[in-house]
């Protein structure tokens, strides 16, 4: 499995050129023909909570719309990072939605643990429920930024067989070090693929990372972008997750009954 990861810039606040920019992205990184891209977080808004009231969009509408024609249009799976995404009763979330080469609905999640550094306690409501999906066979887990410092969230989502996690980020450039370690170590104790994509650039408060990578389940990069907005990719084989799990057997060896 080929996957491209898209480093982008994120316009505060512009839903329209934040669409619009992903567009162009998309349709440039489906020229190389890779099966999957993932977008970051947050990517048609940036951290513009404050007027989310405004700015969300409406039951995910507009982005399953749009990211639905471009999957189905190149016939690429799509994990579209996470968008403000406002719900009829009130209240938003920040929610990942995956589409399959069909354009269709593969599996959406929306982020568990808030960000209270950032504010997002404040304006966002928290997830519910995992982020379990299948694309290409593979059986796949969507989590986003903070929820990489949770590793019994991560592992509430391996123990049911996820063999590849795509993880959305606005993760700060001042933690850089955090980010890598963090994926690296997510990897490793999961025998899994990470593939996480981080945006570029700055906004009013914050300057970000960057940093995309895809990492395999020895914990070794198999990609990495730098700080800046960038289309960086990476091929997978995730019948070496298997491999890895057989040869060092750490799901069968767990003794949950003592973890608690």
């Amino acid at each position: 499995m080929k996957i491209a990861l898209i480093q982008l810039d994120i316009a505060f606040g512009n839903p329209e050129a934040n669409y619009a920019a992903a567009e162009r992205k998309i349709r440039a990184a489906a020229e190389d023909k890779p099966d999957c891209l993932i977008l970051p977080e947050l990517w048609t808004t940036g951290y513009d909570l404050t007027r989310l009231g405004e700015i969300a969009d409406p039951e995910g509408r507009t982005t399953k719309q749009f990211i639905s024609a471009l999957a189905k249009q190149y016939s690429i799976n799509i994990v579209a990072g996470s968008v403000a995404n406002r719900h009829p009763g009130g209240g938003v979330t920040n929610s990942m939605f995956i589409f399959n080469r069909q354009g269709e609905l593969a599996g959406e999640y929306s982020k568990l643990h808030l960000f209270r550094l950032m504010d997002e306690h404040l304006y966002l409501q928290p997830g519910e429920a995992k982020g379990l999906f299948t694309l290409d066979g593979a059986s796949c887990a969507g989590l986003i930024c903070y929820d990489i410092r949770f590793p019994e969230w991560i592992r509430a989502h391996t123990v049911q067989g996820a063999e590849i996690l795509f993880i959305s980020a606005e993760w700060p450039l001042p933690r850089l070090s955090h980010w890598r370690a963090l994926l690296i170590s997510r990897a490793i104790e999961n025998q899994c693929y990470v593939v996480a994509c981080n945006r570029a650039g700055s906004d009013p408060a914050n300057t970000f990372a960057g940093h995309s990578m895809i990492i395999d389940p020895w914990g070794e990069v198999v990609c990495e972008a730098a700080e800046g907005e960038e289309i960086v990719s990476g091929v997978i084989d995730w019948q070496k997750v298997r491999e890895v799990r057989a040869q060092i057997p750490v799901f069968s060896d767990r003794r949950p009954d003592l973890y608690v």
